[in-house]
């Protein structure tokens, strides 16, 4: 019986290795190569195909380069502030959002761009503590082996904006007819402001809660110091 156990733990040691193995390594290549699609895309189109309903997928990967800066630092100015200097797991916001839900108040998220990424490219949507730590792991390789610069271009090219639209490019163009390279600083804050609910806003039909939103997002914009800021990536 004592064998049979030691053989069982030392197989499930082995296929341990070999998944963190694997893991690091698909993180290393998704480094320099393009990212075609992502873990949410594909729960969509299984979604739709139980519903058996029709999902025309629109993605167009653009490197750096080409996605307004406008819309790199109205999503730091949306979702994440401390991002060029937090580690993957923004503590204070934690905090916040911990002492916030012990005060009575709804346990609000405190994802970073970080943890979003991680989460949309390897993994489901939905709550479970499975996801959450598996969540982790991808922020910490993709934070140890990822520039600041890489995490965020892949966060843009790969995030959700309405139904079947993924990516900044897709994106631009389905909801102002223009590449992600020509957004301007409104249309870009409209976009980071119909997050995290792409699905039920508009950013080309705003309502009240987006039109306020994208005019506080403008604003902590130019708080943190316009294009310049993006220098600290």
């Amino acid at each position: 019986m004592r064998k049979g156990w030691r053989w069982l733990a030392r197989v499930l040691w082995l296929a341990l290795l070999g998944w963190v193995g694997l893991s690091v390594l698909v993180v290393l290549m998704l480094r320099v190569i393009p990212v075609g699609g992502s873990m949410v895309m594909l729960e969509r189109k299984v979604q739709a195909w139980r519903a058996d309903e029709p999902l025309d997928l629109r993605h167009d990967w653009r490197p750096w380069d080409q996605l307004a800066d406008g819309a790199k630092l109205a999503v730091i100015a949306a979702e994440d502030q401390r991002f060029p200097t937090h580690h993957g797991f923004d503590l204070v916001e934690l905090r916040r959002a911990v002492e916030a839900s012990l005060n009575g108040g709804d346990l609000r998220g405190a994802s970073t761009l970080s943890q979003q990424t991680a989460k949309n490219l390897f993994l489901w949507t939905g709550r479970s503590w499975v996801r959450k730590g598996l969540e982790a792991w991808f922020t910490l390789l993709i934070e140890t082996l990822w520039p600041k610069q890489r995490i965020l271009e892949v966060y843009l090219n790969i995030a959700e904006w309405d139904t079947g639209v993924f990516g900044l490019e897709a994106a631009s163009r389905h909801y102002f007819g223009v590449p992600a390279a020509r957004l301007s600083d409104v249309q870009a804050s409209r976009l980071a402001a119909i997050l995290p609910d792409p699905r039920g806003r508009s950013a080309s039909r705003p309502g009240g809660y987006v039109l306020q939103r994208s005019a506080w997002i403008r604003q902590q914009m130019r708080n943190l110091g316009g294009a310049s800021y993006l220098e600290r990536l």
